[in-house]
């Protein structure tokens, strides 16, 4: 390698000329001398990171910065922890965090949200703001819960970092402190005993959870609602949106789409409210309403089961002029600000639910990250709020999106 070419790639790496003459002659050496230089150069970055870690006060509080740090740490690959979680880094990543196929459901979720619009308003008396609501005798700081996401080995490739119960315990837990409740799922390839272990959480929080079932055979899941009533659950729900791994069931893991029969007997084994997660059209929302379900959730499982579905934020409308007032409307997909809260909420929803945003905040800071996340949320859904004349999120409506 030449001088000269020396000197540009280490230039390129941004150290100057002078630091390195200081450490090496230019020359037949250059090439030993780049290995050096990046050698050093690790080791002080090394270094100073541990003088900076080292000199936090101990009892420091946890800051959006660590935690995103961590979780980036501790997910990737599955999960890039990207700034704006829009689906195009990880398209495609099933197992993972990304949507199936192309990724155009993830991404539909994303733009669809984003698209909406706020009208700002600022010639009113609105001081203060009542975020909160009340579900089945429940009364939550704000409208926003903690969406079912499990796996935390095949999805989140955490074997070895976080184990199950580590994880439903930084959920469950981060949601009460933040004055919300969190659901806790049921993975697709998880035995039973994982299941017993999210509600072994869900008990010790006094049951201020709503535990979800895959949507297996009939006698699976009567035998999950038993389990669920013991652990003082709120209510629970079904994610019927994964209904389309069963032509791909493993023994003893069957999944299947369920009939209006199916759904009934369903509510009718239990006094526990029944949601039913994954609705997407207005005439099934209408069915579930028929079925006897005390809730529904716009959802198309985070566009990780079905590509090239609409957004949430698309289809909500149509949903909530039918069956809203008749049953509790929850909204699913890339809820991460305040302002998301709030627009989902005009659109129809009376509360909302966000999966991968708190996923990452418990992974990278266990339950405080759940809380710090979601009192971020809040204060975001409050400034907005006061932006848009509007004094309590139960009486939102779409005067005041575009």
């Amino acid at each position: 390698m030449s001088d000269r070419k020396t000197k540009e790639n280490i230039e390129e790496r941004g150290v100057s000329r002078r630091d390195f003459i200081k450490n090496v002659s230019v020359g037949a050496a250059g090439a030993i001398a780049l290995a050096t230089i990046a050698k050093k150069d690790h080791l002080e970055a090394a270094e100073q990171v541990k003088k900076v870690e080292e000199a936090k006060p101990k009892g420091q509080p946890l800051t959006m910065e660590d935690i995103l740090k961590n979780a980036r740490e501790k997910l990737y690959p599955r999960c890039r922890v990207c700034h704006e979680c829009d689906g195009v880094a990880c398209a495609g990543e099933v197992p993972g965090m990304g949507g199936i196929g192309s990724g155009q459901s993830f991404k539909n979720n994303y733009i669809a949200l984003k698209n909406i619009q706020l009208n700002m308003r600022t010639l009113h008396d609105v001081k203060k703001v009542d975020t909160s609501i009340t579900l089945w005798g429940e009364k939550l700081s704000f409208p926003v819960l903690a969406a079912p996401t499990g796996g935390t080995t095949y999805n989140m490739g955490l074997k070895g970092k976080m184990t199950d119960d580590e994880y439903i315990e930084a959920v469950l837990g981060g949601c009460i402190m933040a004055g919300t409740i969190g659901f806790a799922a049921d993975g697709i390839g998880d035995p039973v005993e994982v299941f017993e272990i999210r509600l072994k959480a869900v008990k010790k929080y006094n049951g201020k959870a709503i535990v979800t079932i895959k949507p297996r055979t009939q006698e699976e899941i009567m035998k999950r609602i038993r389990m669920i009533e013991q652990s003082g659950a709120i209510a629970f729900a079904i994610d019927i949106d994964s209904a389309g791994r069963a032509a791909r069931a493993l023994p003893g893991q069957t999944v299947e789409p369920k009939t209006l029969k199916q759904l009934k007997e369903i509510v009718n084994s239990t006094k526990l409210p029944f949601i039913l997660k994954g609705i997407m059209t207005v005439d099934e929302a209408e069915m579930a309403l028929d079925s006897g379900a005390a809730g529904i959730v716009v959802s198309n499982h985070g566009g990780r089961v079905l590509d090239y579905t609409p957004g949430v934020a698309e289809v909500l409308p149509k949903i909530a002029e039918k069956v809203k007032g008749k049953t509790i409307i929850f909204a699913d997909g890339t809820v991460k600000y305040g302002t998301d809260v709030l627009k989902l909420m005009a659109l129809g929803a009376d509360a909302v639910l966000s999966g991968r945003h708190l996923l990452r905040g418990a992974v990278g800071g266990g339950k405080d990250g759940v809380a710090l996340m979601l009192n971020r949320m809040r204060t975001e859904l409050i400034d907005s709020m006061v932006l848009t004349g509007t004094s309590d999120i139960k009486k939102v409506n779409r005067k005041i999106i575009v």
